[in-house]
C-alpha cells in the first residue's frame, strides 16, 4: 500500500525558497511517474524564478492569495486556481495576502533538485 501521513512528513526549503512536504515521491513511497508535494509560502514572500528542464508540473492553490509568474505572465491566484507549467517555462509565486499561500504541486517526471535550474535575478 502506497500511502503516507502528512503528520508524518518532515518539512524542507527547496532551491527555490519555499516550504516543501513531498506527499507522494518515488524516492521515498515507491510510486513510479510523478511526485505531489504541499508547498508553503508565507505572507510578503516569494519563489525565486526556476524552470524544471524535464518536468511538467501542475500547481493547486489550497489557501492564500499571490502572484504567479510564468514566462512573461504575471496573474493572480486563488484557492481554486489551477495552473500548468511546463518544461523550462520560468515561474514563481509571490503571496501577496496576510495568511500562508498553500498549494499542491504535482510533477511528471517527478521532482528532482537536480532538474531544476535557477534563473538570473532581474533588477
Amino acid at each position: 500500500m502506497k500511502k503516507t501521513s502528512y503528520t508524518e512528513i518532515e518539512a524542507y526549503t527547496t532551491k527555490d525558497g519555499s516550504l516543501i512536504r513531498e506527499l507522494m515521491h518515488p524516492e521515498i513511497h515507491g510510486n513510479k511517474n510523478l511526485s505531489l508535494a504541499q508547498a508553503i509560502i508565507e505572507p510578503g514572500c516569494c519563489t525565486r524564478s526556476h524552470v524544471h528542464t524535464t518536468s511538467e508540473e501542475v500547481y493547486h492553490i489550497l489557501q492564500g492569495k499571490g502572484i504567479m509568474a510564468l514566462c512573461k505572465e504575471r496573474f493572480a491566484i486563488g484557492p481554486g486556481d489551477t495552473v500548468c507549467i511546463s518544461p523550462n517555462q520560468p515561474h514563481s509565486l509571490e503571496n501577496t495576502g496576510h495568511e500562508q499561500l498553500i498549494l499542491l504541486c504535482c510533477c511528471s517526471p517527478p521532482y528532482s533538485h537536480e532538474d531544476t535550474e535557477m534563473c538570473p535575478q532581474m533588477e
